[in-house]
């Protein structure tokens, strides 16, 4: 299916149901920014999760710094509220009740987004404008494509966005610039059940890259079959089926979908057990091949989603002609994995 560009209204797409109207209730909403700080091994998490058929939000911040954090606590700072009210919005300015606020000062091109906690232990300020087109895409977990004609009437989508990021970060008393190339991600309408089961995947990994006009690109999905991959013998994977589910190349002007993704971790985390070290290898529409090798310089387990296991890294890409990017990587696994990868590295009590 071929690619299109999201209309730039959608940014401040919060629809709410009418009265009456049946929406299913895991109906989501949901907006994601971050930023890294590679030479402090620092990265940052900022989302908004809206359930509109609730009036409610879940939103924050997670700062993270290097790679020895095993709980959401672990973070250098955090302040995710689950359940808070409906965020106050006043034309394009989003504020949550954690005063986080999300200014679309230009729909689909610029964005300011600045953060300032409570008890004055951290604060950022950033200024983010669009590197790339705001790719729409559809979901982005497994199974969510199942559930759409219940939300909203079948109108769901989302986008993607590679921003330059620039601006500063205040942790702990000492400040930070920062000058990055995020991506910035975001769902409306989408079906994201929470139900136990209702989804049997291997991990999947989320991998934005961008090294600079020429290319950019993204996909989502999980370690290819032919890998050795941890998840082998736990989940029915037939040997033909695709690895990913969304990708696409940025290569000057094009934005090419991805057809083909080979994902090989070559190390995991041994107590975390996401991936700390990764090769990826995707072909795009044009038969054109792209290799990348990666590894993390910061990692953390994040909230937002109490039913699966979600780790954010800042990971370290490098393509074939020796540039690098610094860019967030995500990786996903719900119950069953992590009994079993907890299994092969317990210790039996004496």
């Amino acid at each position: 299916m071929p690619l299109t560009t999201a209309p730039p209204a959608t940014d401040l797409y919060l629809p709410r149901p009418v009265t009456g109207a049946a929406w299913d209730p895991h109906t989501i909403h949901t907006y994601y920014f971050g930023f890294s700080i590679p030479e402090a091994r620092i990265g940052c998490f900022i989302y908004i999760r809206c359930q509109p058929t609730f009036g409610v939000c879940g939103s924050g911040v997670s700062i993270y710094r290097g790679t020895d954090n095993h709980t959401v606590l672990d973070a250098e700072h955090l302040d995710y509220e689950v359940v808070s009210p409906w965020p106050e919005i006043t034309g394009n300015v989003i504020r949550t009740a954690n005063n986080l606020m999300v200014d679309f000062v230009e729909p689909g091109a610029a964005v300011a987004v600045t953060y300032e906690s409570a008890d004055g232990n951290a604060s950022f300020d950033l200024r983010q404008a669009a590197l790339t087109p705001l790719v729409a895409r559809g979901h982005v977990m497994p199974g969510e494509e199942e559930h759409h004609e219940a939300a909203a009437a079948g109108i769901a989508g989302g986008s993607e966005q590679f921003m330059r990021c620039t601006g500063s970060l205040t942790l702990h008393g000492e400040t930070y610039a920062i000058d990055c190339s995020p991506v910035r991600d975001r769902s409306w309408s989408q079906v994201r059940t929470e139900r136990r089961a209702a989804v049997l995947m291997p991990p999947i990994g989320w991998t934005p890259m961008y090294f600079g006009p020429d290319l950019a690109l993204n996909q989502i999905g999980f370690e290819h079959p032919d890998t050795d991959p941890a998840w082998a013998g736990l989940y029915d994977v037939r040997a033909d089926a695709p690895t990913h589910h969304f990708g696409y190349v940025i290569d000057g002007t094009a934005v090419n979908v991805i057809t083909d993704v080979r994902r090989h971790v070559l190390e995991y985390d041994p107590t975390e057990f996401v991936a700390r070290r990764q090769e990826l290898e995707v072909r795009d529409e044009t038969g054109r091949i792209y290799r990348f090798s990666g590894e993390a310089i910061a990692l953390c387990p994040v909230p937002a989603w109490p039913n699966l296991m979600a780790h954010e890294c800042i990971y370290r890409w490098t393509d074939e002609s020796g540039r690098v990017s610094h860019q967030p990587y995500q990786e996903m696994w719900f119950d069953s994995y992590q009994r079993a990868m907890r299994g092969r590295t317990r210790v039996p009590s004496r």
